[in-house]
């Protein structure tokens, strides 16, 4: 069946109708025929092992995997030891493999899988290095961590010796309290009388308190599985471990309260945890990007120079004259109104699909431009997450009543019309859900190899895409889309000057409100989102630098004696996440070999940096 011009027709329908009326039309999902769904052609589908090592890679996964769920202590001595062994042996059986009868394939899985092992084992050992950082605030982590591992060992308890350390670690919870107090108060401490003073940073004391919740979450999970069952162990255990929890409770609320300034009932300062230049430039070789931080700092100002000038064009056209921060003001007062978001955002996820259609710019199979949900994001997940999140469904962010006066204007500013146009086709397609769609299909062992350079690299390398082609229709469109490209070159700037100690949280929060042009909320939240931990340290740098190294192979291997765009798009989406220099490797069919080095000048020459310390 024909199902390409259905989806057209009604992309074309819903696209050209008012942004954000409530939804009328039925969506393409609803035209179509469930078997449409299903490859025309399945044959198509049955190739040759596209690498000969995928097997090995998922080998690899699931035993590490496997050594971690049953080695659970979090940062324990023991999960350290036997990871390091682990990795050690893994980097015996890879330097075993035949290297020279592979393919471009497996190659590439061996290279990267040989940079995995390496890169993993070297994050073991910065981890220990911060464990030890934080010894003299936890120096009884290893006593909890045994009572778990004795039982991962299938020793037997013993209760009365349990009940020993439970109760030492208690006492020694209490005078920890004690010295830190004092270090805050030396002026108060008592002569001789009790602990020595102890002093700390923000940064550690933020950094115990996330150990010490997965401490108590094995502690408890230790304790459980004997209560009740034992009635030697309840008789023993109950009272100590009642008295510790009750420690430990208060000792994670004085480190949060009075070390780290967290009030109770206010939002949570931004503290984060800076890796150091050392720790950026092992980041960076595992991201294969040859370039020092510095010279990255050069490339991001550079970009933010060009986005400056395109502020400057559209804000003359919206008669704003240069003052680009009046016309980007006026741009934030065009949004809808409560209730209406998830309309405007269907039309223009519809209105993306049929403009890379029409262009045939990449294979959009029906099921992956059907098959994405709407959901909206509660006030506590904007705070970390202001704007849009994609993937297989789109997160959309948007007022809730339960909101402030406040952050209820400050959502709607943020959450505009023209910021929504450039964001929407990131989220969903072609950006990340036709990424998650073909992932999950194609190579997906490759999925070990994950980096921001690929998976978000690929989103805003078609925002600039889009940006040429001419999707934005007004000046006002170009300043949502140059909101977020100047948004991207910003990332890089801040995230890199906060790891490499140069700025504090408050400093980058600021550089977004005054040079982006951010709410102070939404800022707040992009600082707080890139430094909670639950991203790596290059992820908010791997935007802006991941699209430029797809704009520059773009123009290496596509174009009139090359690619199409169609072949060039595919390929990417084909071969699976992997840093951008093995896409290159792989879409030239090169033969990369064992000791291959990454030394791909994306960017262009950059002025030679000043050595640093």
């Amino acid at each position: 069946m024909k199902t390409a011009p259905l989806l057209a027709l009604a992309a074309f329908s819903l696209a050209v109708a008012p942004l954000g009326r409530a939804a009328g039309d039925p969506s393409p999902a609803a035209l179509r025929q469930t078997g449409d769904y299903v490859p025309s052609s399945l044959s198509s589908l049955v190739r040759p092992q596209s690498s000969e090592l995928r097997e090995l890679v998922e080998r690899f996964v699931t035993d590490r995997d496997e050594i971690l769920r049953f080695y659970d202590v979090e940062g324990s001595r023991l999960q350290s030891r036997r990871l390091h062994e682990f990795y050690a042996a893994w980097e015996a059986r890879l330097g075993a493999v035949a290297f020279e009868g592979l393919g471009t394939e497996g190659r590439i899985d061996w290279i990267l899988l040989s940079r995995e092992v390496a890169h993993e084992d070297q994050l073991v050992t910065q981890k220990e290095a911060r464990a030890a950082e934080m010894l003299p605030l936890l120096p009884f982590s290893e006593d909890l961590a045994a009572l778990q591992q004795s039982r991962r060992m299938m020793e037997p308890v013993r209760p009365e010796e349990a009940a020993r350390i439970l109760d030492r670690v208690a006492k020694q919870v209490s005078s920890l309290q004690e010295a830190l107090q004092a270090g805050l108060k030396p002026d108060l401490a008592k002569d001789g009388k009790g602990p020595a003073p102890l002093s700390t940073t923000k940064v550690v004391a933020s950094r115990a308190v996330s150990a010490l919740g997965a401490l108590q979450e094995s502690l408890e999970d230790w304790y459980k599985f004997y209560d009740g069952y034992d009635p030697a162990f309840g008789w023993w255990v109950r009272a100590p471990h009642d008295k510790l929890k009750e420690g430990l409770d208060g000792y994670v609320k004085f480190l949060r309260e009075k070390v780290i300034g967290i009030e109770p009932g206010k939002e949570e300062p931004v503290v984060g945890d800076p890796i150091g230049r050392k720790a950026i430039l092992s980041e960076l070789d595992h991201e294969m990007v040859a370039y020092s931080p510095e010279e990255l700092l050069a490339v991001a100002n550079r970009e933010l120079a060009w986005c400056d000038a395109e502020l400057r064009k559209a804000s003359r056209e919206m008669g704003c004259g240069d003052d680009w921060k009046a016309a980007m003001q006026k741009v934030k007062q065009d949004h809808l109104q409560p209730g209406s978001q998830p309309g405007l955002v269907r039309d223009l996820a519809l209105e993306a699909v049929k403009f890379v259609q029409d262009r045939d710019l990449v294979t959009v199979p029906p099921l992956a431009a059907d098959s994405w949900r709407i959901i909206m994001m509660g006030p506590e997940r904007q705070k970390v997450a202001p704007f849009f999140l994609g993937g297989p469904d789109i997160f959309v962010a948007f007022p809730t009543d339960n909101m402030d006066f406040d952050a209820k204007e400050q959502s709607l500013r943020a959450n505009n019309v023209h910021f929504a146009r450039a964001t929407v086709f990131h989220e969903l397609i072609p950006g990340h859900h036709l990424q998650y769609y073909y992932e999950s299909r194609s190579n997906p062992h490759r999925d070990l190899f994950t980096t921001s350079f690929w998976v978000e690299g690929w989103s805003l390398w078609w925002e600039f895409q889009f940006y040429d082609m001419g999707f934005p229709k007004t000046p006002e469109d170009r300043m949502g889309m140059l909101f977020w490209r100047t948004h991207r070159c910003a990332r890089i700037i801040f995230s890199l000057n906060f790891h490499l100690g140069n700025w504090t949280p408050e400093q980058c929060i600021d550089f977004l409100v005054d040079r982006v042009g951010h709410e102070r909320a939404s800022a707040t939240g992009e600082v707080r989102r890139s430094f909670n931990g639950s991203y790596p340290p290059l992820y908010q740098a791997g935007y802006m630098l991941g699209a430029l190294e797809l704009r520059e192979l773009h123009r290496e291997v596509a174009g009139p004696k090359g690619m199409t765009d169609r072949q060039f798009h595919d390929a990417i989406l084909e071969g699976g996440p992997m840093p951008i220099e093995m896409v290159r490797v792989r879409l030239k069919g090169e033969k990369p070999p064992r000791d291959f080095v990454p030394a791909w000048r994306f960017a262009g020459a950059i002025p030679p940096a000043a050595p640093q310390k």
